[in-house]
């Protein structure tokens, strides 16, 4: 059945020349289904960060333990408008934009529209990720940054594939300036999002090797741009650096775990120390659950104690290392399995996939009960939901809600699965072309997982989002034929034959035989 287009619709369409045509619809498909996010959680879902990006900026509490690029970005859309759904509404633009560039980049490798198109529309349908977008979190940008540098590395790759690496022409410098800028988000947007290129570098190195000095250029300038930030611009400026016991949380909880497994091993010295920041028995109950950092740093421990006393905790930490270096990895891979591990680990251990769920209390997580300056803030009538519309609200609630069964917190909620998902796509794409540089395309997948496998305080969704992006629009790679197709924009026309006199095809016809 053929849709009955208006010849308004026709003419409209026509002028639309006809390589624009993907990338519009598939700018238009996500930021439709995005402003009804966006509608439905009006000005924007949020967490307990959120509120704390609020109380930093309007309390003059400025901290680089968050985002100091975003926590700007709150303090513009307050000053600017006094509420917060510009920012949420830029993110939503600036994500719709950034899968209407990954569409594109399909487009290269010869994935047709009918395949990208439904991954575009997936990828906001689904209430994890589509929700996900309209919080008021750094992560967001984050993740479209890391989305930007797949999506202008596969283009790369895709050039790679045409013989077209040593060219270059604009498209060459267009692609590599997306990817620094999709690299510097993931660097300026998250304190350890600087691992990501670190790790991501090698990989695109050794499969591009044509243009390794830009590459590098794209990766590591962004690296040291977000290192000089953190170490000298933000503290030259008045800016808060992270307290000793926000910084080496993690360590604490290492030796909780290992207080907790084989606390013969501790001398009377360490227990001593241990014992001014926190009792013994909360060393080795509640903090000692390997799964997450939090019930460490909770009641009773004294965390400004804990500051103080940090040089004394780091040798502990480090005779943990040398004593019983299997239970400090074991606890390491424990507390990372959300990068890992397909399945949640115990509740009772909090090794369930934490979720923030797109609703604000009253009391604001908490922040309303003890910080006498937001609970008296002139900010607090908007830190809630004021939808655009009831019914949609309620309808994406529900939808969020029953999103959480626990039979599909793997599929929505667990980036590890989309992780070996898109390492499989990969590697059959190159076993069948014989092609490393199609390996590159794994390169930020493969970045983003063992940053977190690196340094995980809690198994949150929210740090493995990126990969579950990535991971839907390698799922299209499956129908690219094994032989490259060219795109629209590149694509070669074919020569026209020249037409010959028709005197000229009567002498070149066989001579009819003599009768005999």
């Amino acid at each position: 059945m053929k849709i009955p287009y208006t010849s308004e619709a026709r003419d409209l369409l026509a002028k639309i020349p006809p390589h624009r045509r993907l990338p519009i619809a598939a700018y238009a498909i996500p930021q439709v289904v995005l402003l009804l996010w966006w509608a439905a959680f009006y000005p924007g879902a949020m967490s307990y960060d959120s509120i704390a990006y609020v109380w930093h900026v309007t309390t003059d509490h400025w901290m680089s333990n968050h985002s100091v690029v975003y926590d700007s970005m709150v303090w513009v859309s307050l000053n600017t408008t006094g509420d917060l759904w510009p920012l949420t509404l830029l993110q939503t633009i600036a994500m719709s934009a950034t899968i209407a560039y990954t569409c594109v980049m399909l487009r290269d490798f010869g994935v047709r529209a009918r395949w990208s198109l439904p991954a575009a529309a997936v990828a906001v349908l689904l209430p994890s990720t589509g929700s996900f977008v309209v919080f008021v979190w750094k992560d967001v940008p984050y993740t479209i940054g890391a989305l930007l540098a797949f999506a202008a590395t596969g283009r790369l790759v895709a050039r790679r594939l045409r013989g077209r690496s040593e060219q270059r022409d604009r498209a060459f410098y267009r692609e590599m300036g997306l990817l620094f800028l999709g690299c510097l988000c993931m660097g300026v947007f998250r304190t350890n999002g600087l691992l990501v290129m670190l790790f991501a570098a090698p990989v695109l190195l050794f499969t591009l090797p044509k243009v390794r000095r830009w590459v590098l250029a794209a990766t590591i300038v962004p690296v040291v741009i977000s290192a000089v930030l953190q170490t000298i611009v933000y503290p030259a400026v008045g800016i808060k650096t992270p307290t000793k016991d926000q910084v080496y949380a993690m360590q604490y909880a290492d030796i909780a775990v290992a207080y907790g497994k084989v606390p013969q091993t501790f001398s009377a010295h360490d227990l001593s120390i241990m014992k001014q920041v926190a009792p013994l028995s909360h060393w080795g109950g509640a903090a000692s659950t390997c799964y997450s950092a939090d019930p460490a740093m909770a009641a009773p421990m004294n965390r400004p104690e804990a500051a103080r006393l940090n040089s004394q905790l780091l040798d502990i930490w480090s005779e943990v290392a040398k004593r019983t270096p299997d239970v400090l990895i074991g606890a390491r891979l424990c507390r990372s399995h959300i990068a890992w591990a397909i399945w949640p680990g115990p509740a009772d251990k909090i090794g369930y996939t934490l979720i923030s769920t797109p609703s604000t209390p009253d009391n604001l997580f908490g922040w309303a009960d003890w910080n006498p300056q937001i609970k008296h803030s002139k900010y607090r009538p908007i830190l809630k939901m004021r939808p655009l519309s009831d019914t949609l609200h309620t309808g994406a609630l529900f939808a969020f809600k029953a999103s959480k069964l626990p039979q599909l917190d793997w599929l929505f909620f667990r980036g590890a699965v989309w992780c070996y998902a898109s390492y499989a796509v990969v590697l059959l794409l190159a076993r069948k072309r014989r092609q490393r540089g199609l390996v590159a395309l794994a390169a930020f997948t493969f970045g983003l997982q063992f940053c977190v496998l690196a340094a995980n305080p809690a198994p949150l969704f929210r740090y493995m989002v990126a990969p579950m992006f990535i991971g839907f629009f390698f799922l299209p790679l499956l129908t690219v034929r094994s032989r490259l197709t060219l795109g629209p924009d590149t694509a070669k026309p074919k020569p026209r034959p020249i037409p010959r006199p028709a005197q000229a095809v009567e002498e070149e016809r066989p001579a009819a035989p003599s009768p005999v």
